[in-house]
């Protein structure tokens, strides 16, 4: 949900996240790679930190499916779609799962768009 006044500028919203599965489909990209939301982009990285993807927050799109693990989600990132599944040891203080909070900053800086 948008707010009015006081909103931060898009390039406030940061997210990262270590540790993250990142598939294309059935191909495995990296096991324990990072997914950063910083400077108003998103970026998919390998764990060396090679970057996969990129692409400003307003141009990625994520959901999850109702079916799928409860700590992975579907991200299209220049119309790639990737599966990323970020583990427990993420969990924020409120007990939210690291893919909720992504989730949610994305939602937050793409509403700034409309």
């Amino acid at each position: 949900m948008c707010t009015k006044g006081g909103d931060r500028a898009v390039d406030d919203v940061e997210f990262s996240a270590r540790g993250v599965r990142i598939e294309r489909w059935a191909r495995s990209l990296t096991l324990a790679g990072q997914v950063i939301v910083k400077d108003g982009r998103v970026a998919l990285l390998t764990s060396n930190g090679r970057e996969i993807d990129s692409a400003p927050v307003g141009a990625v799109s994520a959901w999850k499916r109702w079916f799928s693990q409860a700590d992975s989600a579907i991200a299209r990132v220049n119309g790639v779609r990737y599966r990323l599944t970020m583990g427990q040891r993420g969990r924020r203080p409120d007990g939210t799962a690291p893919i909720h909070h992504f989730l949610e900053v994305l939602r937050s800086a793409g509403c700034r768009h409309r």
